[in-house]
């Protein structure tokens, strides 16, 4: 059974994943207006009514925006811990009661095993998703001050990552961005770097060839060719190639990705 994913947006400015088994679809994330959602999900010919669920992170405007009014048009269901339902009701209006789906560890969903992972980011409870369907994992990671230990441990034999790959550390200081947001960004609950994201990858690439996507990259701190070339560099001088033990590319904040298809 294949896995279907696409990144339809990934940045401060909104983010949201798709992922479907053909049977059963959902977002993690939905961070841009329900309007633009929408229209990410039907220019990679995916029908809106066919999501199932969306699964929220954290409760950051760029990763809740739209989900309080895809619910309402479409019914779906919306999972998070409690202390992130908390702090977000308010934001996403008025849901149905039995759309309200309140987790505490892993649980099924359809025929997927979701694990929401702790994180360090500077929310209430911020998770990161491990999705597993059959012996294909997927994992969804951003918004990572540092990598912690639960996560890492369930970082090794995946199959697809959306990783964190936020900024170019020297573009960040010598940026325009004030001394406490450099601390903010650059600290234990803020954002991971792209030479953060670049040295933990060689610990998990396993000969199975598996597709990374660097995500979240700031448009005032990163550069995606700055981002793809740091962390292409860090793999090829652990001696990995590109396109044989990995697969990397990129994600956009202005539109989504192709549908990846892991089989």
């Amino acid at each position: 059974m294949d896995i279907l994913v696409s990144i339809l947006a990934s940045g401060s400015s909104g983010n949201s994943t798709f992922i479907s088994d053909g049977k059963n679809s959902f977002l993690i994330d939905a961070g841009l207006s329900g309007k633009k959602i929408v229209n990410r999900l039907k220019k990679n010919d995916i029908d809106p009514d066919s999501i199932d669920a969306i699964f929220i992170t954290h409760e950051h405007k760029d990763h809740i925006k739209g989900v309080g009014i895809l619910s309402r048009r479409f019914g779906i269901p919306i999972y998070a811990n409690q202390k992130t339902w908390a702090c977000c009701e308010r934001d996403l209006g008025t849901i149905k009661s039995n759309n309200i789906k309140l987790f505490d560890g892993q649980f099924s969903f359809g025929n997927f095993g979701i694990k929401p992972v702790t994180i360090s980011h500077d929310s209430v409870d911020p998770v990161a998703y491990v999705v597993k369907l059959k012996k294909k994992k997927l994992i969804v990671a951003t918004d990572l001050g540092y990598i912690n230990q639960e996560l890492k441990k369930e970082l090794y034999n995946f199959d697809f990552l959306l990783l964190e790959s936020n900024h170019d550390i020297d573009m960040l200081m010598s940026g325009s961005y004030p001394p406490f947001l450099k601390r903010r960004i650059r600290g234990k609950k803020g954002h991971l770097s792209n030479d953060a994201a670049a040295e933990i990858l060689p610990e998990l690439i396993n000969g199975r060839c598996p597709q990374v996507l660097l995500g979240h990259l700031s448009q005032e701190n990163n550069n995606p060719k700055v981002a793809l070339i740091t962390v292409s560099n860090i793999l090829k001088q652990r001696g990995f190639v590109i396109g044989e033990d990995l697969n990397l590319d990129l994600t956009f904040q202005s539109k989504p990705t192709k549908v990846f298809n892991i089989k």
